[in-house]
């Protein structure tokens, strides 16, 4: 528990744990309804009329985007300072409803509910940095939040337009909200007349065990998404010979993106749970960004072949299959820094190219066989890793003698 002498010191002088605190856990709940929810509408982006697959496929991308900021940041601040504090609990809890209130919106947030969706999103994304400049008042992270709340306030306008508006002008506003976003966190939020920026100081105080933790927690969230998809899949007409095929084929799938997320080249090992062996690169958080949307590309391509396993195979569904592996390599092969993963980079990379150039001869397959292909290249791609992972650790030992 926190000390109450701890307590008064002020947000600016807390120190976040090593390891994430059960109300984050409790925070992700409602992300695997989150996910679920996005994952149904990639679903849904499948099975429309071609000519709008396009415009709804943005849709859900920019949810997910959304969603996915909403996340980040979130760790991001429990990261910083303490989340055992009563008022930044109560901060996690706040933006905990909110973010169910937006998973529930979801599927009329471009219809009826686009109001709503875009106020609760506004009143998280700007409610915490302004918390958090009044909170931090006499500390030197008191102006990268204030830095934080302007870009937010600048672009909360263009999501309330956009909810208000409807139609065509509500994507095009919220596009432009969430590009305002996302420039502003890969820029670390420059504003000239706020004085110099306080990045260097929050690079200090950020733990990097407990944003690691939090990423491996986040991933195992989304790694479910794809035993969910293809399991209830499954269920509902029972076991069949294509049905089971793909089942074993999404479990190779899972294992080798376990594998894959998980071992690491300084030590030849997993990571443990706390996150040590990480150390996250500056672009970590659209690693990670990458790596979920590929691994729920993959679940729903998995659960699509097991509903319908007839061909012929739809090129959009070849592209989901391929596409989320693709994905999760591109965001895996740049999550660390590169000085410490390279075998690994031009592993992964090498194989996002092979699954690349193989997705378009797939579309001439049962759409079994592409699942089972596509999980066999996984796993193939797993195997050459691990042999990169143990010759750069050989290597190592035998040049230094500590390490084995």
């Amino acid at each position: 528990m926190l000390r109450r002498a701890e307590f008064f010191r002020g947000l600016g002088d807390s120190r976040s744990p090593r390891s994430a605190t059960v109300l984050e856990l409790l925070f992700d709940i409602v992300y695997v309804f989150a996910l679920a929810r996005l994952a149904g509408r990639v679903g849904d982006d499948l099975t429309i009329v071609r000519h709008t697959l396009l415009s709804e496929a943005g849709q859900t991308v920019l949810f997910f985007t959304a969603m996915w900021m909403i996340w980040s940041l979130n760790a991001l601040l429990a990261s910083t300072y303490d989340p055992r504090r009563p008022d930044l609990q109560v901060v996690l809890l706040a933006t905990m409803f909110g973010t169910l209130v937006l998973a529930v919106t979801l599927p009329q947030a471009f219809g009826q509910r686009g109001v709503v969706f875009a106020c609760t999103y506004v009143v998280i994304q700007v409610g915490r940095p302004l918390f958090l400049s009044f909170a931090l008042r006499g500390h030197a992270g008191h102006v990268f939040a204030l830095r934080v709340l302007t870009w937010h306030l600048a672009s909360s306008v263009l999501w309330i337009s956009g909810g208000i508006s409807g139609g065509l002008g509500r994507g095009i506003f919220w596009t432009l909200a969430l590009a305002i976003e996302m420039v502003g966190a890969a820029t670390t939020y420059p504003l000239p007349r706020l004085g110099p920026r306080q990045i260097d100081s929050l690079r200090v105080t950020v733990s990097q065990e407990h944003l690691a933790e939090r990423y491996n927690q986040f991933f195992m969230i989304a790694l479910a998404e794809v035993v969910l998809e293809a399991g209830a899949a499954v269920s509902f007409p029972g076991f069949s010979t294509e049905g089971t095929i793909t089942l074993v084929a999404s479990f190779v799938a899972v294992v080798s993106f376990w594998r894959m997320y998980f071992y690491h080249v300084r030590s030849g090992h997993a990571s443990t749970p706390s996150g040590e062996g990480i150390q996250l690169s500056r672009w970590a958080s659209y690693s990670l960004l990458l790596i979920v949307g590929g691994i729920i590309c993959t679940a729903v391509g998995f659960g699509q072949v097991i509903e319908d396993p007839h061909p012929p195979i739809d090129w959009a569904l070849v592209a989901i299959i391929f596409g989320g592996p693709v994905l999760f390599l591109i965001g895996r092969s740049t999550l660390e820094r590169a000085s410490r993963s390279a075998p690994r980079c031009r592993v992964l990379y090498l194989g996002a190219v092979a699954l690349a150039v193989a997705a378009p001869v797939m579309v001439l397959l049962p759409p079994v066989a592409v699942a089972a292909v596509a999980a066999l290249m996984l796993a193939a791609i797993t195997v050459f890793d691990q042999r990169a992972h143990r010759r750069v650790h050989r290597l190592g030992s035998e040049s230094n003698p500590t390490l084995s």
